[in-house]
Formats: C-alpha cells, structure tokens, sequence
C-alpha cells in the first residue's frame, strides 16, 4: 500500500514505491515520477529500471536524480529545478524515506525563488523535517531575489 505524502498540491514524497504503487500514481492523476534512490541502497528496494518501465507503460515520465547520504550537489538541484519546472501535473518523488525527496525540492525551490519558511511549513504537513538543509534553503532564496 502506498505512502504518498502531498507536500504541495503538485509535489508529493514517498518512501520507496513499488510496481503497484506506479500503478496507483497513474490512478490518482500524477504525471512524473522521479526516483531520488541510488541503486542497490538495500536489497529490498524495487530496481529504478522496474519503475521506469512500469511508469512508462502508464503513460507518466520517470526520471533518476539519485541522492547518497554524502549530500545534494548544484546539478542535483538544478535538476529537480528543471524537472519541476517542466512538469505538466502531479509529481511523485520517492527514495527510501521521503526524506531525500522533499529536502530536495525544497532546495529546488529555494533556488528558484520560493520561500523557506512556506517550504519548511509543507514539508512538515508531510512529516518531513527541512532543518538540515535550512541555511541553504536561505542562501538559495536570497540569491534569487537579488
């Protein structure tokens, strides 16, 4: 069964989904999927390929931006930036937790202007906890308004 967490209307987290749980995302209107999991993480975890072919067999866009517990690169953030920005309806993002997913985004809109005490209030309706990452969320914002 699933777990999908709505952060915003059009975000939602996930800890690690299944086949099935592609499936459901499909019912329930999301457009993307993006796998936030490196591979091989735990040996209970569904391979990214399994998701990738059942997301497209679904009709919905699947995309890998794996984070390690080693942290979030520029290009990391960029990407999910890009990729949210393109989106054209509801995006899952999932990886063991939920966690990686939604610091993720967080910085992504952070960078892209957002603001991170409405980020942070998300996150936490979702059960995510944006502290770790508060001070970039702070340099990202101020960066965009100048």
């Amino acid at each position: 069964m699933s777990d999908f967490r709505e952060v915003t209307e059009e975000f939602w987290a996930s800890p690690q989904i299944t086949v099935a749980d592609v499936a459901e995302a499909a019912e329930q209107g999301f457009v993307t999927i993006i796998n936030n999991r490196p591979e091989g993480e735990s040996s209970d975890q569904t391979e990214g390929a399994k998701i990738r072919e059942a997301a497209l067999a679904t009709g919905m866009a699947y995309h890998a931006i794996p984070i390690t517990h080693a942290g979030f690169s520029e290009p990391q953030v960029k990407s999910m930036a890009d990729l949210l920005d393109t989106a054209e309806g509801k995006v899952l993002a999932y990886c063991r937790s939920g966690t990686r997913s939604t610091l993720l985004w967080a910085l992504a809109q952070s960078k892209t202007g957002g603001d991170p005490e409405e980020l942070a209030k998300a996150a936490d309706r979702a059960g995510y906890n944006v502290a770790p990452i508060w001070e970039k969320m702070q340099d990202y914002a101020a960066k965009a308004k100048s």
